[in-house]
């Protein structure tokens, strides 16, 4: 396969804890269609500096479904993380043969401790070989890798996923070539911390663009009337609260590319914690026209696999 044999190790398994999402998210309080246009979203924000003694400051975990051409479909979670060591790379593979069964919790992930290296191991009856560089990687604000670096994941001598600008790059270092799978991702969830500005980027059709999504969260006090909560995408805005106190949670059914998405928000846990504590969460996920009803929390945990669209799932911590 590759022009020069490497040396392989196996790892022992580590599983990357996030912290938990929002409970009780069944109730909604409002219900409206917006659809995304030119237009632009106004407001001040504040900004706020996340504790140093926090052990992951920020984390980006995304799940893709991986078919091989011999029609053998794998789950594969990818989370970058960033703490005060630095940043962080934890890969996890299901191979499980019926993804309704699947649950976000049943896999376990490698965290890849070097910044360039290879790893092998036995998955079932398949064979796993993740190669990754980031070495060099260039980062923006987020705990993500934006260009010089390459994840090569090779599942059954096919390559399952890549990821990175230098992936293609990778690819022609071997001499036979190797089929690569169909994937796609249809998870996306961030953690950040300490942000009443959050801005993030996500394609809700495969076959349409990346989108610019803000999200601006303003509180002036206990009983203050104008707290607001302000949602935009493309510098469209397409949510607007106020009166958080009262309006803490709701939904609302925006169109993105032509396609219904579903956003629903939390901030119950946020506005009502001790000043230290608290979170807010967001959640966005198309719907085709044949589904009549707005998902609920656990269908995000448990069910992802079973859903044919793509979810994105934003945690916000005060601390």
């Amino acid at each position: 396969m590759a022009s020069k044999t490497r040396k392989k190790s196996l790892i022992s398994s580590h599983l990357l804890l996030l912290p938990p999402t929002m409970k009780d998210f069944a109730s909604c309080f409002s219900e409206h269609a917006v659809k995304v246009s030119d237009a632009s979203c106004s407001g001040g924000s504040g900004h706020s500096s996340p504790p140093e003694n926090r052990s992951v400051q920020s984390a980006v975990t995304c799940l893709y479904r991986s078919r091989l051409s011999t029609r053998k479909e794998f789950l594969i979670r990818v989370t970058w993380s960033r703490s005060h060591v630095g940043p962080a790379l934890s890969i996890g593979v299901d191979d499980s043969p019926s993804l309704r069964d699947w649950k976000p919790t049943s896999m376990n992930s490698r965290l890849l401790r070097k910044k360039k290296g290879s790893e092998s191991y036995a998955l079932g009856s398949s064979v796993v070989d993740l190669r990754w560089d980031i070495s060099s990687a260039k980062y923006g604000p987020g705990p993500e890798p934006t260009d010089d670096f390459y994840v090569a994941i090779i599942v059954d001598a096919q390559f399952g996923l890549l990821l990175g600008d230098m992936s293609r790059d990778y690819i022609e270092r071997f001499e036979e070539k190797i089929p690569v799978a169909e994937f796609s991702m249809f998870s996306r969830r961030e953690q950040v911390l300490g942000h009443s500005l959050h801005s993030t980027k996500a394609r809700f059709r495969e076959d349409g663009r990346d989108h610019e999504i803000t999200i601006r969260c303003k509180e002036d006090g206990w009983d203050a009337k104008e707290s607001e909560l302000s949602v935009c995408v493309d510098k469209k805005r397409v949510v607007y609260v106020r009166r958080l106190r009262w309006n803490f949670r709701g939904n609302q059914t925006i169109f993105i590319d032509g396609t219904p998405v579903d956003m629903m928000w939390d901030l119950h846990d946020w506005w009502f914690s001790s000043p230290s504590g608290g979170y807010a969460v967001f959640m966005f996920r198309t719907r085709s026209a044949l589904e009549s009803r707005l998902w609920l929390e656990e269908e995000i945990l448990h069910k992802e696999q079973a859903m044919s669209g793509f979810s994105l799932l934003i945690q916000s911590f005060k601390s």
